[in-house]
């Protein structure tokens, strides 16, 4: 066998095994788009159907029961405020770890990292009480505080390696220019790490959009962004497969649709300074 053939199928192999490894991972969410569109009987039915009637009788039920919109709305504003609020901190903090460290720099760091590693439930009672006494509960504003804290440890440290990879003379020679520290960070240092900035900001949107926990337990009705739309379709009666496949659809689509379409940007950001 050739050097040439060897390599097509070496080619071949890895084509077939990523797009296999890609299929297992999408298919949790093919199959709830699938059994959003089935009967309540097909959803529940063992073993389950590949080849169904579809109907859209779910997706009529969810629309008549809720307002997808009103969920829609709220799970935009938090958490497009949410990823503004939490760079409006990430960026200055950052930039003071990563251009002017102290020795107290890398224990700062892993304190912030290891807040990640604490159970939400461990802080529920203290941030619940915290917010029912400033008038926050079930408040678009509560939950924008709570994403900024909880994402805050990720910005800081993505954003700190996406600055360290910046050369330090760069800036001194915005400096000796007669940039400021605002006129430095804005018009010198952000345009150099914008495919960092950009990755950042995208994975604080994602995991504010994915947060359950604490739209769960802080909001009720005005402010309930789409996790407790989902939630909504469970009842003590049982799960009805179709509906909450349809309502997870709906609450999903829309954050997929979006790193979709920007998933290049995402892979730009995240390999930034890999290679030099």
């Amino acid at each position: 066998m050739t050097p040439a053939r060897k390599a097509a199928l070496s080619r071949a192999a890895l084509t077939i095994i990523g797009w296999g490894v890609a299929l297992w991972v999408f298919f949790p969410i093919l199959w709830m788009a699938m059994t959003g569109f089935k009967s309540e009987i097909d959803a529940v039915s063992t073993p389950p159907k590949f080849f169904f009637h579809p109907t859209l009788a779910s997706y009529h039920e969810v629309f008549e029961r809720a307002n997808y919109w009103h969920f829609a709305i709220n799970s935009i504003v938090i958490s497009v405020l949410g990823t503004i609020v939490a760079l409006l901190f990430s960026v200055p903090c950052a930039y003071a770890m990563a251009f002017s460290p102290t020795k107290r720099t890398r224990g700062t760091l892993l304190w912030m990292l290891s807040t990640k590693m604490l159970p939400p439930v461990g802080v529920l009672v203290p941030i619940y009480i915290l917010a029912r006494n400033a008038g926050l509960l079930d408040t678009r504003t509560g939950l924008v505080i709570v994403y900024v804290l909880m994402n805050l440890p990720i910005t800081v440290w993505m954003l700190f390696t996406f600055f360290k990879e910046v050369p330090r003379e760069i800036l001194e020679a915005g400096r000796m220019d007669g940039a400021t520290r605002l006129g430095e960070v804005w018009h010198v240092l952000l345009p150099l790490s914008l495919p960092g900035v950009a990755s950042t900001a995208l994975l604080s949107l994602i995991l504010s959009w994915n947060e359950s926990f604490w739209s769960l337990n802080l909001t009720s009705s005005n402010a309930a962004p789409l996790p407790s739309f989902i939630a909504s379709f469970s009842s003590p009666e049982g799960l009805f497969f179709g509906k909450l496949s349809a309502a997870s659809t709906l609450a999903v689509a829309p954050i997929l649709v979006f790193g979709w379409l920007s998933q290049k940007q995402l892979v730009r950001g995240l390999t930034f300074g890999a290679v030099k």
